[in-house]
């Protein structure tokens, strides 16, 4: 039969008497504190079989006891290693601070635990978790020093293939171009990486991961909810935002894949329980938005340049038959008095007059007929702050060129309008150029518009307000009159451009107002139903 190393070590009689005196003691003290229901040969059993490597030394290290784990953990059998230093299970790679810790807290009678760098009887390393605990005699002085370990090197490899396997997948997720996050289900940020946290700061909006979520839900519906029960993703979700102090709006695209993780606090140590998560990528798409902005605008200026050289060409024709009309009702008025009269000294005039009807009423028919036509739009919902950026956009050289100050304040979710996109960015282009025109001609030192829009329950307003020399009261009636223009004779325009802008808001059963209360210049106050209505032929 094997023999133990407590039987080891009583067969050699320069130990016998430590360990006969040991061993019985630590029994006796046990079995005390047990009510006597341990017999000396099962306390013995016990510590030889425990699965912790157990060795006892004096108190200079030498070994006089280890147990069967001790000898399989470290490979020195009884014989091999009972009367040697415990220092022959060192390892270089062990920092001498470790030790001097150790025998500090030791020697003042305390257990001391750490993990050491051990080397095998058969020379390879391992991790060894131990616990070192003073005994003490008597007179409360330390007698003997019991150790006891464990090997930890597979749970210290995996623990640190773990930590290796997270810096990796953080240095993956903070080296992608795109702010990365990972949502919990209570909307709590777990993990987030460099370019996330820079939106913090960026976008003025709290934390970006519940910002861009709410956007989400409001966008996608129900849709959001079928995606997550049953975890599947969705793309291309693109959203604009505004830029606050001045600074040009933004554009991000929003991805997400859902997944579940196995939770690891107690209660689910028997029960299978899984968590949701959402990972959230969040792309700043403004670059690509601004180029394809660009391409828009330009396609919005030839749109434009063909709409106003249509109704250049309608105005021009339309005040044109406006000036003859006038003749024209004077001739007749003249022609009724001469056959009223019933004189034939006057048969030739009233011939000539005749004539002169005749020949206008032709010519008015031939400038009729050459009116273009403008095809008529049907109604769609309209986002204003977007029709109002495109304006400002198209505007955007002679507004940086003459170093106006456009304020631009939007309300974020403006509700959307029914209405003609073209026929309402004509609206507020024109709006708009009067402004720019007013700042032109204005002496005064600062040269602003401001541009904001608000929304209630029933109406969407705009507002557009400029520093310039603004309208005098008593030519705020006449202003939206065909052919009135408070600009100087010889002007391009032929006096038609705020009645066209009063024509496209009724046509949208809105108001257009110029505040009296504003007298820093011009306050033009423009409102429309949020309900689609009858459209009023809307062109």
């Amino acid at each position: 039969m094997k023999k133990t190393s407590l039987q080891f070590l009583q067969a050699h009689t320069n130990l016998a008497n430590v360990t006969n005196g040991l061993v019985p003691n630590l029994f006796a003290k046990t079995n005390q504190m047990n009510g006597g229901k341990i017999t000396y040969d099962l306390f013995v059993e016990t510590v030889e079989q425990v699965p912790i490597a157990i060795s006892i030394t004096d108190k200079k290290a030498k070994i006089l006891y280890v147990n069967e784990e001790f000898s399989r953990v470290t490979g020195y059998q009884p014989e091999d290693i009972l009367g040697t230093n415990e220092s022959v299970l060192s390892d270089k790679r062990t920092p001498k601070e470790v030790y001097y810790d150790l025998w500090h807290t030791i020697s003042s009678k305390k257990v001391w635990r750490g993990t050491l760098c051990n080397r095998h009887k058969f020379g390879h390393r391992y991790i060894a978790d131990l616990t070192i605990a003073p005994m003490l005699d008597e007179q409360g002085m330390i007698s003997y020093y019991i150790g006891m370990h464990r090997d930890i090197t597979l749970e210290h490899e995996a623990d640190k293939k773990a930590v290796n396997q997270k810096l990796l997948i953080e240095s993956v997720i903070n080296s992608s171009p795109m702010a990365m996050v990972v949502i919990d289900d209570q909307d709590k940020v777990i993990l987030d990486n460099h370019n996330y946290k820079a939106l913090v700061s960026d976008l003025d909006k709290g934390e970006p991961a519940t910002y861009f979520l709410h956007k989400l839900r409001d966008e996608m519906g129900g849709l959001w909810t079928q995606l997550q029960s049953k975890e599947q993703g969705f793309n291309h979700r693109e959203f604009r935002v505004e830029g606050k102090g001045g600074r040009r709006a933004r554009w991000f695209s929003c991805a997400g894949n859902w997944f579940k993780e196995n939770e690891v606090h107690v209660d689910a140590f028997f029960e299978h329980a899984t968590k949701q998560y959402l990972i959230l990528t969040i792309t700043d798409i403004t670059r690509q938005r601004r180029q394809m902005e660009e391409r828009h605008i330009q396609t919005l200026k030839t749109i434009m340049a063909e709409d106003e050289r249509v109704r250049s060409i309608r105005e021009t024709l339309l005040g044109a038959i406006h000036q003859i009309q006038m003749p024209m009702n004077q001739i007749r008025a003249a022609e009724q008095i001469l056959k009223h009269k019933g004189d034939g000294q006057n048969a030739g005039l009233l011939q000539i007059l005749q004539q002169i009807q005749q020949s206008g009423e032709e010519a008015i028919a031939t400038m009729q007929k050459c009116i273009p036509e403008i095809v008529q739009t049907t109604l769609i919902s309209v986002n204003l702050n977007q029709i109002l950026h495109e304006v400002l956009l198209l505007n955007d050289q002679r507004l940086w060129s003459q170093g106006i100050d456009v304020q631009w304040q939007p309300q974020a979710q403006l509700p959307a309008l029914p209405g003609s996109e073209n026929r309402l960015r004509i609206l507020f282009k024109q709006l708009i150029d009067n402004a720019i025109d007013a700042l032109s001609a204005s002496e005064t030192g600062e040269q602003r518009l401001k541009i904001s829009t608000d929304a209630d329950d029933e109406l969407i307003y705009v507002c557009i307000e400029d520093t310039g020399p603004g309208i005098p009261v008593e030519k705020r009636s006449k202003v939206f009159e065909p052919f009135y223009t408070t600009r100087p004779t010889g002007g391009s325009q032929a006096g038609m451009g705020l009645v066209m802008a009063k024509e496209i808001v009724n046509q949208h059963h809105g108001f257009i107002d110029i505040d009296p209360s504003y007298d820093l210049g011009c306050r033009f106050k423009i409102s429309f139903p949020r309900y689609r209505q009858e459209p009023r032929g809307v062109a």
